[in-house]
C-alpha cells in the first residue's frame, strides 16, 4: 500500500512537474494572456481537469515557475567557494541570470502578477518580497558570523538595499522590452558599485 502511494506520489510530481516546463515554453513565447489551460494541458498529453489538480487558475503557473529556483540560489550562494564579497555578487548575478534565462514574458507575467499583493491567492507567492530580503539577511549574517564583516554591520538596511536594486533592475529590464542583458547588468553593479557600498562593513579579514 504504501508503495503504491509512493508510487502515485512520485507520478503526481512529474505530471505537475510537466505541467510546469510545458507552460513555461509556451509562456516564454506568447505570454499568459495569449496561453490556456486547455493549450497547455493539450501540449502535455493530459486532460483539463489535471491542470486544476494542481492549480487553481494559470496564473498560479507564474507564481510555480518563479519559486521553484530561488530557495536552490540561496543554498547554492551560502555554499560559495569564496569571501563575503564573492558569495553576495554570485547571490545576485545568479538571481538575475536566472531570471533572464526564463524568459522576458514569464517576468512580465510575473511582476503584473504580485504587483498587487491582494491579488495573489497564495501566501506563499504574497511573501516572495520578504523571503528574498531575508535571503540577503541571511548572507549578511553568515558574513558577520565568519567575522568578514563588522558586527555592527545594519543587516536590515543592506538586505533591503540590495533587494531594492534587484527588483528595480528587474523592473527596468522589463519596461525596456529586454533592450540589454539583466545578467550583465547586475555583474556591472557588483563590480563597480557593491564594493564601495559595503567596504565601510567588511573586516580586515574579508579584504
Amino acid at each position: 500500500m504504501s508503495e503504491k502511494m509512493t508510487n502515485r506520489k512520485l507520478a503526481a510530481l512529474e505530471t505537475r512537474k510537466k505541467l510546469l516546463e510545458t507552460a513555461k515554453v509556451i509562456i516564454r513565447e506568447k505570454g499568459l494572456v495569449n496561453t490556456s489551460v486547455e493549450e497547455i494541458t493539450r501540449a502535455c498529453g493530459v486532460a483539463n481537469g489535471t491542470f486544476y489538480t494542481y492549480f487553481k487558475r494559470k496564473e498560479d503557473v507564474v507564481f510555480a515557475i518563479s519559486r521553484d529556483m530561488f530557495g536552490e540560489i540561496y543554498e547554492k550562494a551560502q555554499s560559495y567557494d569564496g569571501q563575503f564579497m564573492d558569495r553576495l555578487a554570485f547571490y545576485m548575478v545568479t538571481f538575475s541570470g536566472h531570471i533572464e534565462r526564463d524568459g522576458l514574458k514569464l517576468c512580465q507575467e510575473w511582476v503584473r502578477n504580485t504587483v498587487d499583493p491582494d491579488l495573489v491567492q497564495n501566501p506563499y507567492d504574497k511573501e516572495k518580497l520578504r523571503m528574498d530580503i531575508d535571503s540577503l539577511k541571511g548572507i549578511i549574517k553568515t558574513g558577520i558570523e565568519r567575522g568578514e564583516l563588522k558586527e555592527d554591520t545594519p543587516i536590515v538596511a543592506l538586505a533591503d538595499a540590495l533587494t531594492d536594486v534587484l527588483y528595480g533592475e528587474m523592473l527596468c529590464w522589463d519596461m525596456s522590452g529586454g533592450a540589454y542583458g539583466f545578467e550583465e547588468h547586475t555583474k556591472t553593479f557588483c563590480t563597480t558599485f557593491l564594493p564601495a557600498t559595503m567596504k565601510p562593513y567588511l573586516s580586515g579579514k574579508a579584504e
